[in-house]
């Protein structure tokens, strides 16, 4: 009985062990990516959701030359691809594409005010229902993600 103990309680602490181990897969980086799906934003660099965490690095060309208009109008010169896509119930996606590995988010802050303000006046596209943008580093690895629907 006693081996048959020991087996049993080092299968509990395997069991454990990986899900401490699995927990860390999921840390929250601050103005990132969270782990629930259901939480609603209440500030600006908040969760939007599940969605991807990386991407390629390269720009498809329309959200290159997107970025390049933007950039030509005043724009974060570190912005080098802008995409649009239709996210859900029909809310605007965005996913930036950008040189500044910098994840803070007095950065983040300012880049997407600034993406947001050139697309309504130049590119006349409608945000007034909020938007869902995704900002990915140089190394295609996600920095920011958000929701600004009310």
């Amino acid at each position: 009985m006693g081996k048959a103990l020991r087996q049993g309680t080092s299968g509990v602490l395997t069991v454990l062990a990986c899900g401490v181990l699995l927990a860390g897969c999921t840390e929250k980086r601050e103005a990132s990516v969270g782990p629930d799906p259901t939480h609603r934003p209440t500030a600006l660099a908040t969760t939007a959701g599940p969605g991807p965490t990386a991407t390629a690095t390269a720009a498809p060309p329309d959200a290159a030359a997107l970025a390049e208009r933007y950039r030509a109008a005043g724009g974060d010169p570190a912005v080098y691809g802008i995409q649009r896509e239709a996210g859900p119930d029909g809310v605007p996606r965005l996913v930036v594409r950008t040189r500044d590995a910098n994840g803070d988010d007095a950065v983040f802050r300012k880049q997407h005010a600034s993406i947001a303000s050139y697309l309504r006046a130049q590119e006349g596209v409608p945000l007034a229902g909020g938007y869902l943008i995704d900002v990915f580093g140089p190394d295609g690895r996600l920095l920011h993600r958000m929701d600004t629907r009310p």
